[in-house]
């Protein structure tokens, strides 16, 4: 399997993303993936979601995996890493990891499936060869 390259979105957490425990809720981490994966198909794959949209496509979540492993807490920034671990006919499967910049711990890492949609039929497509090309970097 080809290895691809891994970036890097950096996210202040806020008081909002803070749970009882006084740390970053669980769900807020599937937030902190959609903000770097919007990030990083723009700056890095130079594709953004709406480069999509405008071709008549979108991406659905098909499954999400995620191990917690320690806390990111307030006052801290999540560093998100994101790289296609693979690309199948119609769904590309993210691997993710997010590390706290104040300890320098995995937080939590998995994996996301993704699903290539044709907007006006509500099916999945296959991934378009120039997609294929900038996401095999």
């Amino acid at each position: 399997m080809p290895e691809f390259q891994r970036f890097e979105t950096e996210i202040s957490v806020q008081p909002r993303d803070i749970d009882l425990n006084g740390h970053v809720h669980h769900s807020t981490y599937l937030d902190y993936l959609l903000t770097a994966r919007f990030d990083q198909m723009a700056r890095c794959y130079k594709m953004s979601m709406q480069d999509f949209q405008k071709m008549g496509f979108t991406w659905i979540t098909r499954s999400y995996r995620i191990e917690y492993r320690s806390e990111i807490t307030l006052h801290d920034t999540a560093v998100v890493r994101t790289w296609i671990f693979k690309i199948g006919k119609v769904f590309v499967d993210v691997a993710f990891e997010m590390e706290s910049r104040v300890n320098a711990k995995i937080a939590a890492r998995g994996l996301a499936r993704y699903v290539l949609i044709d907007v006006r039929t509500k099916k999945p497509i296959p991934i378009p060869q120039n997609v294929i090309e900038k996401y095999s970097i």
